[in-house]
C-alpha cells in the first residue's frame, strides 16, 4: 500500500453573532478549518485539521509513493517542514487516522490505550460578568463536568478575580476550576506586553486562596526563568505551553522546572506521533499532560486519542464549549455529529477505526473557500 494523494482544502463558517474571545481583542465574524486529506491507493483515507498549513503546497511528493504506516520517517519529514514553513501537524493526524482504518482499529487502542475514556473539562472563552459566568458554572455543573475553565482578560485584576470569588461563594467545591491567563502569545495585532513576574505572583497568592486548580500561561512563553521562579514560589499549579511550536522546547521546559502541567497541542505540535513522547518524558518528571485542544472537532478527537493512550483518565481533556457563542455545532462544523461528552463530563471515543469521525461532505462544499 503507498500513498497516492494528499489534499489540502480549505472552509469558512460565518459566525453571526461574533465570537469574542477572550484572547482576540478582535470579535471573531468567521471560523476557518483547513482539512488535509491522505488518500492511499487502495482508496482509505485518513483526515486531519489543526492549522492551514502554510508552505506544505508543492511537498506533497515527499510523501507520495511511500508506504502511510512509515511513521517515523514522516514524522521527521513534517518536522522538517514545520521548521522551514507553517504548522505542517495536521497532516500527522490525518495518517494516524488512516493508520487506524488501516488497521481497522481506533487510534486510542492503536496508542496503546486500555480504555478509550477521556475526562474532560469544559472550557469557556468568553469574558462574562459575574452573574452570567455563574449561570454558565452551574450549567456545566448541571451537565456533569468535574472542572471548567475561567479566562482573565477584564479591565482589571480584580475584575477577573470577582468572577472567580462568585463561582467559589456559590458552588463551593462542586467543581475544580483552572484559569487561563493567557499571558504566554498575542494576536498579531495585540501589542498588549506580558505580565511581569511580581504581577503573576500577585495573582497565584490570589489564586491559591481561591483554590484554582492551576494558573495557565501566567507569563510569557520564553520566560523560564519566571516561570520555574513562580512555581517555586506558589502551591498553585502551573500550567502552560500550548502554542510552543517544537519538541525540545518542551524538553527545556521540563529541565527547567518551569510547569506542573505541560499543555501541547498535536495540531500544531509534534503531532500524535511526537507529543507521545513528550507525554512519556511528563510521565517520568511527574508533571501532568493535558493536551490544548482549542479548535475543530478534529483538534478535539485527534488530542483525545492521544491522551487516551497517553495518560487515560488521569488528567484533564480541555473540551472548548461556551454556547451559545462557542458550541459544539460551531467547533465542529464539517463532521456529520458534533463531538458530545456525556453526562459524567467524559468523551467516550468510539471502536470506529481511525478517529472515528465521519465528514459532513454537503456542508464542506458549500463552506469550501
Amino acid at each position: 500500500m503507498k500513498i497516492a494523494r494528499i489534499e489540502l482544502s480549505h472552509h469558512r463558517l460565518r459566525l453571526d453573532p461574533p465570537f469574542v474571545a477572550a484572547w482576540d481583542s478582535r470579535p471573531r465574524e468567521h471560523f476557518d478549518l483547513s482539512l488535509v486529506r491522505v488518500t492511499t491507493d487502495e482508496g482509505l483515507t485518513g483526515v486531519g485539521a489543526g492549522d492551514a498549513m502554510p508552505g506544505f503546497a508543492g511537498h506533497e511528493h515527499l510523501f507520495l509513493e511511500h508506504n502511510p504506516l512509515d511513521m517515523e520517517r514522516h514524522f521527521r519529514v513534517i518536522e522538517n517542514l514545520s521548521f522551514h514553513y507553517g504548522r505542517c501537524w495536521p497532516l500527522d493526524i490525518a495518517l494516524w487516522d488512516l493508520a487506524g482504518k488501516i488497521h481497522d482499529q481506533p487510534v486510542w487502542r492503536l496508542l496503546g490505550a486500555a480504555s478509550g475514556r477521556v475526562r474532560c473539562y469544559a472550557s469557556s472563552g468568553v469574558l462574562r460578568a459575574k452573574r452570567e459566568m455563574l449561570e454558565m458554572a452551574r450549567s456545566f455543573v448541571d451537565a456533569g463536568f468535574p472542572a471548567m475553565k475561567v479566562r482573565f482578560h477584564r479591565a482589571s485584576i480584580d475584575e477577573d478575580l470577582a468572577v472567580l470569588e462568585t463561582l467559589r461563594e456559590n458552588l463551593g467545591e462542586s467543581i475544580e476550576i483552572m484559569v487561563d491567563c493567557n499571558q504566554g502569545w498575542r494576536m498579531p495585532w495585540d501589542t498588549l506586553p506580558p505580565w511581569t513576574f511580581k504581577q503573576a505572583l500577585n495573582v497565584a497568592r490570589a489564586l491559591e486562596d481561591l483554590d484554582a486548580y492551576w494558573m495557565e500561561e501566567p507569563l510569557h512563553r520564553g520566560d523560564y526563568v519566571g516561570m520555574a521562579a513562580l512555581r517555586e514560589a506558589t502551591d498553585l499549579r502551573v500550567a502552560g505551553g500550548e502554542m510552543t511550536r517544537e519538541l525540545h522546547e518542551f524538553r527545556e521546559l521540563i529541565a527547567r522546572g518551569c510547569l506542573d502541567v505541560l499543555q501541547p497541542d498535536c495540531a500544531l505540535s509534534g503531532g500524535i506521533t511526537g507529543l507521545s513522547r513528550i507525554a512519556a518524558m511528563a510521565r517520568a518528571h511527574n508533571l501532568l499532560f493535558t493536551p490544548h485542544t482549542w479548535g475543530h472537532g478534529i483538534q478535539v478527537m485527534a488530542n483525545a486519542h492521544l491522551m487516551a493512550g497517553a495518560v487515560g483518565e488521569e488528567a484533564f481533556l480541555e473540551y472548548p464549549f461556551d454556547p451559545p457563542e462557542w458550541s459544539p455545532e460551531r467547533r465542529d462544523f464539517g463532521l456529520a455529529v458534533p463531538i458530545e461528552t456525556d453526562s459524567e463530563g467524559y468523551l467516550a471515543l468510539s471502536e470506529a477505526p481511525g478517529l472515528g469521525i465521519e465528514l459532513d461532505e454537503d456542508l464542506l462544499a458549500r463552506t469550501q473557500m
